[in-house]
């Protein structure tokens, strides 16, 4: 007798063969067909190596950065002795520059009347005589007032490497005098006062007073000139070695 089963499924089941992998890597190739899952693999993997390589390079940044930084620091300490020993000596020089420009400015100051005294009498024309010459004024010139001194570095700290500024040097005076003295040529003493403007060691030559005086029993015209003295360019001084011989 034949038998013809008109029911599919309800018979008897087809017996399974375990693990199919032909099975399992045809879902996964139909999954991935999917374009958001490809795009999520693709961003993770890139994520993980953009990670990776930003690990590794601060890494080495970081590594390089501290060997710098400690021999920097050691630098620093082998020779923090010798910039506080270039400090001092800069200091030192300094100071005997300092010393060497005010002794320079003293002894500028030295011959101001003897210059003064040798431009007068050259400048004297012809029947003049003089009765005194006098200091009338000293006016010092104004000058800036010094910075502070900059706070010592405390020991075992770095300065800034560059020496303290020597203080200003005392402003130049200019000083001012008088001449009084006797002409009986009132043309000579207009003479005299040019040729005393003309010299560089005097300017500023006024007439204080003129007036007629009887002296022994003759008029002469009596004055009273006020000028200043001035420091004359370097180029207009001319200077000789003093030679002194020893027996």
């Amino acid at each position: 007798m034949i038998e013809i089963n008109l029911l599919p499924g309800s018979g008897k089941k087809s017996r399974s063969d375990g693990f199919n992998l032909k099975a399992i890597v045809s879902q996964a190739g139909a999954r991935v067909k999917d374009p958001f899952m490809i795009a999520a693999a693709v961003t993770i993997v890139a994520a993980t190596v953009s990670i990776g390589y930003l690990h590794v390079s601060q890494t080495a940044k970081a590594d390089d950065l501290t060997e710098r930084e400690r021999r920097a620091v050691q630098d620093s300490t082998r020779y923090v002795a010798v910039l506080r020993e270039r400090n001092r000596a800069l200091a030192q020089r300094d100071s005997v520059q300092r010393q060497l420009e005010i002794i320079k400015s003293i002894d500028n100051d030295r011959f101001i009347w003897a210059h003064i005294m040798d431009e007068v009498s050259r400048a004297l024309p012809p029947y003049t005589w003089l009765k005194s010459i006098q200091q009338s004024a000293v006016v010092a010139a104004a000058s800036t007032p010094a910075p502070p001194p900059p706070a010592p570095p405390k020991d075992g700290a770095k300065g800034n490497g560059k020496p303290a500024p020597p203080p200003p040097l005392p402003a130049p005076t200019s000083l001012k005098f008088q001449i009084a003295g006797n002409t009986v040529d009132i043309q000579a003493l207009t003479r005299f006062m040019k040729l005393l403007e003309a010299s560089p060691f005097v300017k500023n030559v006024t007439i204080a007073k003129a007036e007629l005086v009887t002296l022994d029993g003759k008029e002469v015209q009596e004055f009273l000139l006020e000028a200043e003295y001035e420091r004359p360019d370097a180029s207009v001084i001319s200077t000789v070695p003093v030679t002194l011989s020893s027996r």
